[in-house]
């Protein structure tokens, strides 16, 4: 770590200047955005901050009991995040993507830091706080483009799954190509991202253990197991929503109940 480079407040704000080129092209274009870039630079930069002075208390931890809190109230928010994009709503639907990310962001974190990096102690939460972060970033997203895809689907589509109900098909059989479609948006993401890694994109993790000093190849090491740690993480989220999701609109007598699809 000895190349590390820190950055003053003061070079930060000379970083501003970038974003005054988004903000010139806004108003020489008359595009309309000046207003949202202000306010998404502002947010972010607060938000950024905000969380680096809690990381650093975080950091700090070395209460098993507290750590697994900040988890989970991370998850909270990524299960939040998830439904708030999702433009059609069922009565469990916070509760379900909130247990699913919980569920599945939990199992690949704690296999990463117990069985793979072995961390000692297991809840040093300089690894498994940004490892979790990671993870959980991927899976809301997944989530949430499945679900809202499954439910929009089911909306577009109920004249004919409902025909193929009324002529005895199973709940099942008139909704599995929509969950595996549903399934394939969710996944997609990170499969493209995959596939131009390093080709066209550094990873932001590499990228930033680079930048603090660590060997290349360490860091390509690690972000191979970050970007296979999301993909497991955001398949078994993204399947766990969409399996609770059928079974919350459809019930046990193979109806698609009409009181569960709401528009958000």
């Amino acid at each position: 770590m000895d190349n590390y480079i820190s950055i003053s407040y003061a070079q930060l704000g000379l970083a501003t200047l970038f974003i005054m080129i988004n903000v010139g092209i806004s108003l020489a274009l008359r595009l309309g955005l000046t207003q949202s870039l202000v306010i998404a630079s502002l947010r972010m930069v607060v938000q950024l901050l905000l969380v680096g002075y809690a990381l650093q208390w975080v950091f700090t931890l070395r209460n098993p009991l507290l750590v697994l809190l900040v988890a989970v109230a991370m998850t909270t928010i990524a299960a939040l995040s998830s439904v708030n994009r999702t433009r059609r709503r069922f009565s469990s639907i916070y509760w379900n993507n909130f247990v699913c990310l919980l569920s599945a962001s939990f199992l690949v974190t704690g296999l990463t830091v117990n069985g793979i990096i072995r961390v000692e102690p297991w809840y040093d939460p300089q690894y498994l706080i940004p490892l979790l972060g990671m993870v959980l970033g991927n899976s809301l997203t997944g989530t949430s483009l499945a679900l809202d895809k499954f439910m929009e689907d089911l909306s577009s589509k109920r004249e004919q799954i409902e025909a193929l109900l009324t002529l005895g098909a199973t709940r099942w059989e008139a909704a599995h190509e929509t969950l595996k479609e549903a399934l394939r948006t969710g996944m997609i993401p990170t499969i493209n991202s995959m596939m131009v890694m390093g080709l066209v994109s550094l990873p932001g993790m590499m990228t930033g253990q680079i930048l603090a000093g660590a060997s290349p190849t360490d860091a390509v090491r690690y972000q191979i197991l970050i970007i296979f740690t999301q993909a497991s993480g955001t398949a078994l989220a993204t399947i766990g929503v969409l399996i609770l999701a059928f079974f919350a609109v459809f019930n046990r007598q193979h109806q698609l109940g009409g009181n569960l699809i709401q528009s958000s």
